[in-house]
């Protein structure tokens, strides 16, 4: 059996046991490519998803910013260990929490201003921390500042400017450098490319990143040529196997937001993200070099996951051979509205899965785990 057939049967066997309603898929490996897509938009609809449709990456936006990111360090307008404070003035002077679980004890200065290094690797001082009682006290304190954590909802953040200026209102939780946490570094990242390259997030993404390779689907909203390919997007089954519409086809993701969000905001396509992943996988050409695409998928915090993952420059990396066949050297991340790209450079494989329905948990569905057996197992 073919890549492509295998591929297929993984897929479509998934869905044909509504583990999820539709979803699209491509994998490149050996000079063979494996596209296609199964579902439909709509559960129990004649609506069928295509290699074309359009979806909601949700946390597979990180890489696309870090590489934004990246190029400005590249041409010198951003330096990886730099001070944000010139261009982030309103997280100047921090103040961190003497005890991260009690905000009673106080704060203390911060050690040393915030970095370029430190958004890119999550350790700015601030996020989700997967390993303590849900809400830490810095996240309740940004859900009162009106910046809650919980999936992507584009049309519900204010503006870049009042964004950060509601996220300055919270100390840090710990001092910069010191502590991998999730989200909040990609979210300042976009504000800071934004702000350092003197135009929207979106007009440096496309500058940078998406006019070079070709990738006309991906952004922060669709355009009106493109509605007709955003299906909407749905809920895990509840215990009576109902699903609900988190987002409509004509949604939040329908129209351009005031906060272009680094973190979770694009939708994309799975040709326009096999384009970058191919561009990583080949030395970065035409929007990297090859020393930085080598910096960013080298390991700078970690582990960061049950897995035993690392963290590099704006993208998950692994080191060691994991369950589901992912090789030494691997780079890629998942997003949790069931979204997920993977390369690995030891068997020149790019792999792309993008479904329309939300993760049940913080862990990869189980047909994440499938898909890569597949893609990146022996043949």
């Amino acid at each position: 059996m073919g890549l492509a057939e295998e591929i297929e049967r993984v897929v479509g066997a998934a869905v044909a046991a509504d583990a999820v309603p539709g979803a699209a898929w491509r994998v490149e490996r050996d000079g063979e490519v494996a596209r296609s897509a199964a579902g439909t938009h709509t559960p129990g609809r004649d609506d069928p998803v295509a290699p074309g449709t359009v979806f909601r990456i949700a946390s597979v936006t990180k890489p696309v910013v870090a590489v934004a990111a990246l190029a400005l360090v590249e041409e010198g307008t951003l330096g990886l260990d730099d001070p944000v404070d010139p261009h982030l003035p309103e997280l100047a002077g921090r103040r961190v929490l003497a005890d991260p679980a009690d905000p009673a004890a106080g704060t203390v200065p911060a050690r040393r201003p915030i970095t370029v290094r430190d958004l890119l690797t999550f350790r700015l001082g601030l996020g989700l921390d997967f390993t303590a009682p849900w809400p830490t006290p810095t996240v309740a304190a940004l859900g009162e500042a009106g910046l809650p954590a919980g999936p992507p909802q584009p049309q519900a953040a204010p503006p870049p400017d009042e964004w950060l200026r509601r996220l300055a209102s919270v100390p840090l939780a710990y001092q910069p450098g010191e502590r991998w946490l999730y989200h909040t570094g990609a979210s300042v990242l976009g504000v800071l490319v934004a702000r350092a390259a003197g135009r929207p997030l979106p007009e440096v993404l496309a500058e940078r990143v998406l006019t070079p390779l070709g990738m006309a689907d991906t952004g922060f909203g669709v355009p009106d040529a493109a509605r007709d390919r955003l299906g909407p997007h749905w809920t895990p089954p509840d215990d009576g196997g109902t699903r609900q519409v988190y987002d409509p086809a004509d949604g939040q993701w329908a129209h351009p937001p005031a906060f272009p969000d680094g973190g979770d905001g694009l939708v994309s396509t799975v040709d326009d993200l096999s384009a970058l992943a191919r561009a990583l996988l080949g030395g970065g050409g035409p929007v990297l070099r090859r020393d930085t695409v080598a910096a960013m998928t080298t390991e700078q915090a970690g582990p960061v996951d049950e897995e035993g993952g690392g963290w590099g420059l704006g993208l998950g990396v692994r080191r060691e051979d994991e369950p589901g066949g992912r090789h030494a050297g691997s780079c890629g991340w998942d997003g949790g509205l069931g979204s997920s790209w993977w390369t690995d450079p030891v068997t020149g494989t790019t792999a792309v899965l993008l479904t329309n329905q939300m993760w049940s948990s913080p862990a990869p569905p189980a047909l994440f785990g499938a898909f890569r057996a597949v893609a990146f197992g022996p043949r």
